[in-house]
Order: structure tokens, then C-alpha cells, then sequence
């Protein structure tokens, strides 16, 4: 993995790490209330559930990633998954209030507060069918570029992780400041530019399936 790619995972983390949902609200509220170390614990089981979405979406599908060396045009299915993600991501009413009631649906009864709120935050992240979905079209776009060498998409997503934790980290340190400006029309405006960034990644995807690589990039270098 290059340095240009590894800057990309970054990127990607830090975007992740601001997609507005139960566990945005449910992090800046447990940093707040029971401190920050509590915080780290629900984001760590947060991050667990994030890599066995990444695992599921990648030996679940190891036999179409292995088609997409031949046929580049199945690129169309992982775009299309981006796409409805962000058309999701984008009509989605979900407010405030009700990300926080979502949020406290699960409650294990764990006698050590710090597990609690990590197995906490593993359920309340992998019960979102949502997040699969984006795994899964990330794994169907990077994977082929990063020639299905596995250590490399490994180190890949590894980053990804590793820059959504850092970020979240800075969101666990200012929490009391984002929880005052996290408004429900800055919570709409995030939401439709996230929708709209997965959008426009879709599309691109779709179009890198049935347009030959060295034509794409003349577009691109065209239209700066």
C-alpha cells in the first residue's frame, strides 16, 4: 500500500467518523456523562463491529471480487451500493432526539461498566444493516485496485479504522462543544453532503466499470 492510498484510508476514516447516526450521539453523550475513558470503551466495541462488517463483506464475497479481475463492469455493484447508501444517507429524517432513543435500545447487563458499554457499542453498531452495506461497497471498489493483494486491503481498512478512531477521539475530547452545535439544521446539512459524497463515489465507480481506465482519467485530467 502506497502512501497515496494510505492517505485515502485516512480520509475515508475521518468522513466515517462524522456520518450522523445513533453512535455520533451516543459517543458525545457517554463522553459527557460518564467521562472519556467510558467514551474510548464504547467507541473500541463500536470499531469491533465495524471490522466484522469489513470480514463478513470481504470472505463473503471473495468469489465476485475474483470475477472483478475479469470483468471490470461488475464495478456497477459496488458503485450501485454506494449510491442507494447515499441516497439513504441522504432522505434520512432521522433527528437528534431519535438517534438518541435508537441508541439506548440496547442495554446489556454486564456488571463491569467499562464491557458493558464496549459489548454496547459492538450492538448498536453492528445491528445497521446500513454499515454493512457501505462495507460491502467499499470492499467491491477497493479491493480490485488494490490488486486483491489481501495483506494490502487489509492494511487498507486497517487505516480506515485507525483514522475513524482518531477522529472519534477528538470528538470524545469535545464533546461538551459538539453537543451544543450539533443542532437538528447542521445534523440535515452534514447528513445530505455525506449522501451526496457517497453519491458521486457510486457514479464514478459505475462509470470506471464501462468507461477504459486510460479514457477516465483523460475526463478527469480534462475537468479539473
Amino acid at each position: 500500500m502506497d502512501i497515496y492510498d494510505f492517505k485515502n484510508a485516512l480520509l475515508i476514516g475521518f468522513f466515517m467518523a462524522f456520518m450522523i447516526g445513533p453512535v455520533f450521539f451516543m459517543l458525545i453523550q457517554t463522553s459527557i456523562l460518564k467521562g472519556a475513558r467510558a467514551a474510548i470503551a464504547l467507541d473500541l466495541g463500536v470499531i469491533l463491529g465495524d471490522l466484522s462488517f469489513i470480514l463478513i463483506a470481504y470472505y463473503g464475497s471473495r468469489s465476485l471480487l475474483e470475477k472483478l479481475k475479469e470483468d471490470p463492469r461488475l464495478f456497477f455493484i459496488g458503485g450501485l451500493v454506494l449510491i442507494i447508501y447515499g441516497l439513504i444517507t441522504y432522505f434520512d429524517k432521522e433527528n437528534k432526539k431519535e438517534a438518541l432513543e435508537n441508541s439506548k435500545m440496547i442495554n446489556v447487563p454486564i456488571k463491569n461498566n467499562y464491557l458493558k458499554l464496549f459489548v454496547k457499542g459492538y450492538f448498536l453498531n453492528f445491528i445497521n444493516i446500513g454499515v454493512l452495506a457501505f462495507w460491502l461497497g467499499t470492499v467491491l471498489v477497493v479491493s480490485p485496485t488494490l490488486k486483491m493483494n489481501q495483506t494490502a486491503i487489509f492494511w487498507y481498512f486497517g487505516t480506515i479504522l485507525f483514522g475513524y478512531f482518531i477522529t472519534d477521539l477528538g470528538k470524545i475530547f469535545l464533546a461538551k462543544r459538539l453537543k451544543s452545535k450539533m443542532t437538528f439544521p447542521v445534523i440535515y446539512r452534514i447528513k445530505k453532503i455525506m449522501g451526496i459524497i457517497l453519491i458521486i463515489c457510486g457514479v464514478f465507480l459505475i462509470l470506471k466499470g464501462f468507461i477504459p481506465e486510460e479514457k477516465l482519467d483523460t475526463l478527469i485530467q480534462s475537468n479539473p
